[in-house]
């Protein structure tokens, strides 16, 4: 067999083309361009053709069984519970995080009232803390949701506005804080 070098097939293309009018070279360029679209257009279809018959066969089994975690036991309830608790002996630098955070958002505190207690039941102590509090209510209410971001183990107990008048800008504020507090060290449980 007899091998033709790449010139030589373009120059007899060339001369082929050359012998041809315009009009029968653009046709049978034409024909060659739709002759290859439609091989494209037949593997297109094929294809999508097994794409939509693997879609039916998946849509046809059955969803897979995702395996939920086990829940908690109450044992392991109460064990997070005393872990989440914080420690008594720093209930003061809970209070001096409380005057920081009112101090940044801009709020005016006076002294506060506090009162610990025990609660036998549940064998934790707690602090409350009663704040009198003073500036906008906005910068109020970001105070609160801060202090619950910074202090996990306080709960906010209540809280209650007075403003003298419709147009006052500052909001007079009373804010009940509980802190939950045990004797261990944090992560220590009971």
């Amino acid at each position: 067999m007899k091998t033709m070098p790449l010139a030589s097939i373009w120059l007899r293309a060339r001369l082929l083309a050359s012998s041809w009018s315009p009009v029968a070279a653009g046709a049978a360029l034409l024909l060659v361009l739709a002759i290859a679209l439609l091989l494209w257009l037949v593997q297109a279809r094929d294809l999508l053709a097994r794409q939509h018959d693997l879609a039916r066969r998946m849509a046809a089994l059955p969803p897979p069984v995702v395996k939920a975690a086990p829940p908690a036991t109450a044992n392991q309830n109460l064990a997070a519970f005393y872990d989440a608790l914080g420690e008594r002996r720093y209930a003061e630098q809970q209070v001096r995080s409380l005057f920081g955070l009112a101090s940044k958002a801009g709020l005016v505190l006076h002294d506060g009232e506090y009162k610990m207690g025990y609660d036998r039941n549940a064998r934790v102590y707690t602090y409350q803390v009663n704040l009198p509090l003073k500036g906008s209510y906005r910068a109020l209410w970001q105070f609160a949701m801060d202090a619950l971001l910074a202090i996990p183990f306080a709960s906010l107990d209540e809280i209650s506005f007075r403003r003298d008048a419709i147009g006052e800008a500052n909001v007079e504020a009373r804010m009940r804080l509980t802190l939950y507090l045990t004797d261990a060290p944090r992560g220590g449980g009971q």
